[in-house]
């Protein structure tokens, strides 16, 4: 089923390529998730896939060996599981992933330990940890495409067409690879730039299937016509065929053009992390009167003296702890419009705040607006990430999409929770995950979808999954940002010798 695509109503965007995919559950080159990596084992779960390979060299370590002395040289995958029951103790050293993935050369050197509540035992060896991303080919092949004078499908209107492309096997059948997004009521389409791996597309000897159909709501779409050949030799254009029922092919007037066709090397989100780039952790907590009474047990607000987090807290702390590890000082502003530092200004603030409606998200939108921007002006190496929890209906629905239409263009992205029983489907406008793009009130448009939507009520599993949700859009937001303004990563070292 994965090289399968859904094309009924409200599925009319591109599918396949790479800044499309799933950062972490999918094969590409958009990037490793290692935000929910850490979340995961710091829980001792198992994520599905992991891609980042560590090697660990130890020296001076006790000598437990009579005959030889002890060394260690390693390398293993993050889902290996080591068996040290049998094993004697060396010492120890304590650390997350990111950690690693930030240090200069990907390298982390740590001094050995004993174990907790053994003391007198030092020097006890020096441990170093080097991460290794572990993709096959950063090549990536990028090309637009557009029709001319393509038949007309529809009796009352144009057709919708979109395109899909597959690569041909051995075997003689082909294997969907994408599917470009619909250009309605159009018969001289222009598609967005496609971008595909190394590992999907193959290589330039190997010929592509291009499939063009008129978009039907139903799911039965009506091809318009194909052509089957090596894609980058045809920037002339190529006449689209149909075959019959009878197995006649018949040459069309449409025609496929190949305006852009180049190979270039994409960078991952571990790459940009490993530079220099900080994500920072902003919170916004809603404090309206929806929430009700925060003395009560009842309220969505009520903090419970046995220690149990509600909800607003659980969502603090496992997304903030997790965010942390990527932003340098791990110092957050946190804003209440009616991770240790947030949680203790939360449980404070809820003794002298006055909860009151409406629910407004506008003015904390542009409050990080303005943070972001003043970043750009910088030139920062800083991408911000707001986090808010709220239980409410928009009051401001209109406000908060002028908002977010103006933030599109920033280095940042907001990661909304839904607590309570509240109906959160004006949410799912502002989430553009269907490829819709939210519009402003001027009739501007969002360069990028910057929103991911979660309710806590809806995910099974409870919170973890929420977080998992909510960070598993992040990288690809953050490479969105990064690669529509051509921001390379560049290494640290090469930037300091620059600089020197």
């Amino acid at each position: 089923m994965g090289n399968c695509f859904l094309d009924v109503e409200g599925r009319k965007q591109a599918v396949g390529g790479v800044q499309h995919s799933s950062i972490a559950t999918n094969n590409n080159n958009a990037g490793h998730n290692d935000a929910v990596e850490f979340f995961y084992r710091s829980r001792g779960l198992q994520q599905r896939f992991t891609r980042v390979e560590l090697s660990l060299s130890a020296i001076n370590l006790r000598d437990h060996d009579i005959i030889s002395k002890p060394k260690i040289v390693t390398v293993f995958n993050l889902s290996h599981t080591l068996k040290l029951k049998d094993q004697d103790f060396l010492g120890e050293a304590t650390c997350v992933l990111s950690e690693v993935l930030t240090k200069k050369h990907r390298s982390l050197t740590l001094n050995l330990c004993s174990k907790i509540g053994h003391v007198g035992l030092r020097n006890l060896g020096v441990l170093t940890i080097h991460a290794k991303e572990t993709i096959a080919s950063r090549r990536v092949v990028e090309m637009m495409l557009h029709c001319s004078y393509l038949d007309n499908k529809d009796i009352f209107s144009k057709s919708d067409p979109f395109l899909r492309i597959s690569r041909v096997v051995e075997s003689g059948g082909s294997i969907p690879i994408c599917k470009a997004e619909v250009v309605n009521n159009n018969l001289n389409p222009k598609w967005k730039s496609l971008c595909l791996s190394m590992q999907q597309f193959g290589s330039k000897d190997n010929p592509l299937t291009i499939e063009c159909f008129d978009f039907n709501s139903s799911g039965k779409h009506s091809l318009i016509g194909g052509r089957l050949g090596k894609i980058h030799e045809g920037r002339n254009g190529a006449n689209l065929t149909i075959t019959s029922h009878h197995g006649h092919k018949k040459v069309l007037k449409g025609e496929l053009y190949v305006d852009q066709f180049c190979e270039k090397e994409q960078y991952s989100f571990l790459d940009y992390v490993s530079c220099g780039f900080e994500l920072n952790f902003m919170v916004a907590v809603d404090f309206t009167a929806s929430n009700g009474n925060p003395w009560n047990p009842d309220s969505l607000h009520y903090i419970d003296p046995s220690g149990q987090l509600n909800s607003y807290q659980k969502a603090i702390l496992e997304v903030g702890e997790v965010v942390q590890f990527y932003d340098s000082d791990r110092r957050f502003p946190a804003w209440g419009f009616g991770v240790e530092g947030i949680m203790y200004v939360y449980a404070s603030a809820l003794h002298y705040v006055t909860l009151a409606g409406p629910t407004l998200f506008g003015q904390v939108i542009k409050t990080a607006t303005q943070i972001a921007s003043q970043s750009v002006s910088y030139n920062s190496k800083k991408y911000f990430v707001l986090l808010i929890i709220t239980d409410g209906v928009l009051t401001d629905l209109q406000e908060m999409k002028d908002a977010l239409v103006k933030a599109s263009d920033l280095p940042l992205s907001i990661l909304i929770v839904g607590v309570g029983g509240a109906d959160f489907g004006q949410m799912d406008v502002l989430d553009a995950n269907k490829g819709q793009r939210l519009e402003s009130s001027t009739d501007l448009v969002a360069t990028r979808d910057i929103v991911q939507f979660v309710p806590m009520q809806d995910v099974h599993g409870g919170h973890i999954f929420v977080v998992q949700a909510l960070l598993e859009d992040l990288p690809r937001q953050f490479l969105t940002y990064m690669r529509c303004r051509d921001i390379k990563p560049h290494p640290l070292y090469k930037a300091q010798a620059s600089s020197s």
